[in-house]
């Protein structure tokens, strides 16, 4: 009796460990569909020229707000994306309409990114890159380049 319920107890636990895992519903792999662009490649980096923000004063420790766009005089966190992610080497600002957040985008020169960000001056196959600095985004200018994009259908 005690063998059959330690038994019960066993297969109840993996079940359920398979359960947690997903490994009983199949495989989740998304299928992405390739596609190559030719795009406005620009850079920006977290400065208040290249991000529209502001310091406002007047309050506690002159806090940065968004100086222009829809979300104008709301209180800005400087160094995070749209989407609410760190900004770092890999982000892209993308119109999202066109490609949504988490679009994975290879840029000749710059590398693999994805799309974690968006820009009042960001539309249509025009796409931001970021840098950490404002030099290293100066310096990469104003490029048009093949851009390969993975979509997930």
């Amino acid at each position: 009796m005690m063998a059959r319920k330690a038994s019960l107890l066993c297969l109840a636990m993996l079940a359920g460990l398979l359960i947690i895992q997903g490994c009983s519903k199949g495989s989740y792999k998304t299928k992405e569909k390739r596609i190559v662009r030719k795009m406005l490649v620009t850079g920006y980096d977290a400065g208040q020229k290249s991000t529209g923000w502001k310091r406002k004063w007047g309050l506690f420790f002159m806090p940065p707000v968004y100086a222009y766009g829809p979300n104008e005089g709301k209180r800005k966190e400087v160094g995070v994306t749209a989407d609410g992610t760190k900004a770092k080497k890999g982000v892209i600002a993308a119109d999202i309409n066109r490609y949504p957040y988490g679009t994975k985008m290879y840029v000749p020169g710059y590398g693999w990114g994805e799309v974690h960000d968006i820009g009042t001056a960001i539309k249509g196959d025009h796409i931001d890159l970021f840098f950490p600095s404002e030099k290293e985004a100066k310096k990469w200018g104003r490029k048009y380049l093949k851009v390969i994009i993975l979509l997930r259908e």
